[in-house]
């Protein structure tokens, strides 16, 4: 098991920054501004060989009333208790100050290890600031820069020497946990919900909107299985969000749905499914996660029976899309219907991962599309040909068939509603992928089409192709036959044996054609043959 490591001082001196270095990713929000972090955060992190469990803690306030301060206090004293190596921290720019003191105050009373930070120790003047942490009274500080990461090999020298003493226990890792994000509007209960379902009070709550500003994870077990709750912070409207640490909550709150596998999105159950809503349950849905819908406040509802049928009957007629996804509803602050959540995130969760036979799926094609034939397009009817599913969580399925590219969003939208009744898909987000299956792959260019082999040219070529296909096959020959080819001379033309120079005259025949008896015959220009004389040719 690692060393639970607490991070801990005033605040707006780097606590997260330094979190965010050891843990290798940005998980807690960094901003200018103080008092940004207001939950205790945990996370996995290491330094050199060590494996650490760091805690990201609010900046502490000298504050006992019933104010926000006050209630983030509380938080950081609870870190306290939980760890077991604290590291405080001081910002060397500014020196030691007054609330430096009285924090130092409150942590000698605690019996651990703690290891003096002084933090922003880049610069020159950062100098005096680090000698003035010597009057705080925890020995040699250690000067780091969190933001450019120097220093990180004096710290860990100090976190080994220190946790010499500190015996840490191996354990076995425990089994992957099931993600559960829990996301809705501002002040819609978030916080409390989880508080309740673990029995604790780990996250900070008030009547304030907008308390949670990081997406807090929060280990749980439940009947025997692991679960990871997951805190986000409130989402407006995207127009009315305008603060750059909002938009970083948001960004958070997101990637938070991103890595769950169940989705709580709670909602007042007086302005419930309004425009936000919606939107967040469509970004769940694109984003292929369970959904389990909860309207919150329930022990205020006079009539709850007939305001539950409303809301159902909104859910499915805005969000179609998602028909059938688990509705509960419950009261955080009392407690009353919270026993009935997890059964429905479990019952979600199974129905996520489900994973259908491919006999069954071609028996149920084959009933879907004799009850409702897919249509023809452009005057050809499309034919699916088998179907299977490719994976689950969420359940994709893929459709083989002639003219994919043609079938029509509306057949899609009914065979992935026929595949929800037909096996008990409520709720889930169900994909399917048409892809064509008529490619010939012996055609050319196809998978198996091959090398394109030569066949020649037609025997009914004219006779100029001929000889030049002769020509070019005797500029192949090897050796000698190419040789003759070089050397040869060009002979003069005979016809009828005689040479073609010898009966051209003017006036008088152009060719002259061997008789029937052997002699020559004189023939015209327009071809006749002259038949004057019977004997030789005339002198």
């Amino acid at each position: 098991m690692a060393l639970k490591v607490a991070i801990v001082g005033r605040p707006n001196v780097g606590k997260s920054t330094l979190f965010n270095r050891l843990v290798g990713k940005r998980l807690a929000l960094v901003d200018d501004r103080p008092g940004v972090t207001r939950d205790r955060r945990y996370a996995d992190g290491n330094i050199g060989d060590m494996d650490l469990t760091l805690i990201d803690t609010a900046g502490y306030e000298d504050v006992t009333d019933e104010s926000l301060e006050a209630r983030m206090r509380e938080q950081t004293e609870a870190a306290l208790d939980d760890a077991e190596l604290i590291m405080f921290m001081m910002d060397a720019r500014e020196g030691v100050t007054s609330l430096d003191r009285i924090f130092a105050e409150r942590l000698r009373k605690v019996h651990k290890p703690i290891i003096l930070l002084a933090n922003k120790s880049e610069s020159r003047e950062s100098g005096g600031g680090v000698g003035e942490a010597h009057a705080l009274g925890f020995g040699e500080p250690v000067a780091i820069s969190a933001e450019h990461g120097e220093g990180m090999a004096d710290l860990y020298s100090a976190i080994v020497a220190a946790s010499q003493d500190i015996f840490v226990e191996e354990i076995d890792e425990p089994d992957k946990p099931i993600r559960i994000a829990v996301i809705g509007r501002p002040n819609a209960g978030k916080s409390t919900l989880i508080n309740r379902l673990i029995g604790d009070d780990r996250l900070l709550t008030g009547p304030e909107a907008g308390i949670t500003r990081d997406s807090i994870s929060v280990d749980w077990e439940f009947e025997g299985k692991n679960i990871r709750l997951v805190d986000t912070a409130g989402m407006r409207r995207k127009a009315r969000v305008q603060e750059k640490l909002e938009k970083l909550s948001v960004a958070d709150t997101i990637r938070a749905i991103t890595f769950a596998e169940v989705v709580i999105l709670m909602m007042d159950k007086d302005d419930a499914f309004d425009t936000q809503d919606l939107q967040l349950a469509d970004l769940v849905e694109r984003e292929g996660r369970a959904l389990v819908y909860v309207a919150s406040k329930w022990d205020l509802e006079d009539e709850p029976q007939s305001r539950m049928a409303k809301l159902k009957g909104m859910a499915e007629d805005k969000l179609p899309q998602l028909k059938g996804s688990p509705f509960v509803a419950l009261s955080s602050h009392s407690g009353r219907g919270v026993e009935r959540l997890m059964p429905a995130v479990l019952q979600a969760y199974d129905t996520w991962s489900v994973k259908v036979k491919t006999k069954d799926l071609n028996t149920w094609l084959s009933m879907a599309t004799q009850r409702h034939p897919p249509p023809a397009v452009d005057g050809k009817r499309i034919k699916p040909k088998y179907i299977a599913q490719t994976k689950a969580r969420p359940p994709t399925f893929v459709l083989m068939a002639n003219r994919a590219e043609s079938m029509p969003e509306h057949y899609k939208r009914y065979l992935v509603n026929s595949i929800r009744e037909s096996f008990d898909l409520p709720g889930t987000p169900i994909r399917l992928n048409v892809k064509s299956s008529g490619v010939n792959p012996y055609a050319e260019g196809g998978a198996k089409s091959g090398p394109e082999r030569y066949k020649g040219d037609a025997k009914t070529a004219p006779r100029r192709v001929k000889k030049a296909e002769k020509e070019e096959a005797l500029s192949r020959l090897p050796g000698k036959a190419l040789e003759q080819k070089k050397t040869r001379k060009a002979q003069p033309k005979v016809l009828g044996g005689l040479k073609a120079s010898a009966s051209k005259k003017a006036g008088s025949s152009v060719a002259v054609q061997k008789g029937a008896r052997g002699g020559a015959r004189q023939v015209s220009r327009s071809g006749r043959v002259r038949t004057g004389q019977k004997g030789g040719a005339k002198k």
